[in-house]
């Protein structure tokens, strides 16, 4: 149950009321903004509350149990400090969100009601609408080792070991969207790149990074395709790097990188076939010694 403010609580039950919402944006780089659905700025909690920016509460909704609950907000890309290539670049994605009713004549009444992260942003030609998720997301969040065939490390992380080399290059062609072309970089084998990770290092996408849908040879050139569009259209000239793909097999772990000795998954692990299927008559192996010797 909320705790109401008293002099929020006698403003409320008043009737006439000054009331309005305050959003608050801290992202993962550390940075703070702040909007206001009042028609002026307000101050508290040491932040600015920025005025007109389009931003509206959409919907809320609160779950019981372990359920995700949460609610939207909506706003125009005309939003002090909020625009589309900044969407785009998902700068704002996992972003922790605080949402107030505040009695804008007296901005010490408030109540914080949502308190969460930016999930899902739908965007559209001027506006946007961001999904709030609540802290009950953690629960739905993979934590900790599974017990699997394929490798649980990420590639070039600490559990992982091996230290990643980027090849870099400079786009020759492009669709301007998802498909792009490089010369130099012949001595990679066709799919080499592919689950990498891509990211642009100049031109307009300067710091967008995705991952490589399919990486292929078409003669000296080396071609790209990518699961994610970047907020500008890629051009010729524009520099980037990326990173190998892998996966998560043991046999690509053990052949392409040679790190088969920091696996971090169970590649002999029985497979569901093999233990709902049975013994039939004159299957041989079956006498209860080692299938791998």
């Amino acid at each position: 149950m909320r705790d109401i403010p008293s002099g929020l609580a006698a403003h409320i039950e008043a009737g006439a009321t000054t009331l309005c919402h305050c959003w608050s944006l801290t992202r993962r780089d550390g940075l703070v903004l702040g909007f206001t659905d009042h028609d002026r700025p307000l101050s508290f909690d040491g932040l600015d509350f920025a005025a007109t920016t389009g931003l509206e509460a959409a919907e809320s909704a609160a779950e019981l149990g372990f359920a995700i609950g949460g609610g939207e907000v909506a706003g125009a890309f005309a939003a002090f400090g909020l625009n589309e290539s900044d969407l785009a670049r998902g700068s704002y994605d996992d972003a922790r969100v605080r949402i107030w009713l505040v009695n804008w004549a007296a901005p010490d009444q408030r109540v914080l009601l949502e308190e969460g992260f930016v999930g899902e942003i739908k965007r559209g030609e001027v506006s946007f609408t961001a999904e709030i998720r609540s802290f009950a997301k953690a629960f739905d969040e993979e934590r900790g080792r599974l017990y699997m065939r394929s490798c649980s490390a990420d590639l070039g992380d600490a559990r992982c070991g091996l230290a990643l080399v980027a090849a870099e290059a400079d786009v020759v062609e492009s669709d301007g969207r998802l498909s792009l072309s490089a010369e130099g970089m012949e001595s990679y084998a066709d799919g080499h790149f592919t689950g990498g990770r891509l990211i642009f290092t100049s031109g307009a996408n300067a710091g967008f990074a995705t991952e490589v849908k399919r990486h292929g040879r078409e003669g000296a050139q080396a071609l790209f395709q990518l699961w994610q569009a970047p907020a500008a259209p890629i051009t010729a000239g524009d520099s980037f790097r990326v990173t190998p793909g892998c996966d998560k097999s043991f046999a690509t772990c053990r052949a392409k990188f040679g790190n088969g000795v920091n696996f971090r998954g169970f590649p002999h692990m029985p497979t569901t076939d093999f233990i709902i299927g049975g013994v039939r008559p004159g299957d041989g192996g079956l006498d209860g010694g080692s299938l791998f010797r």
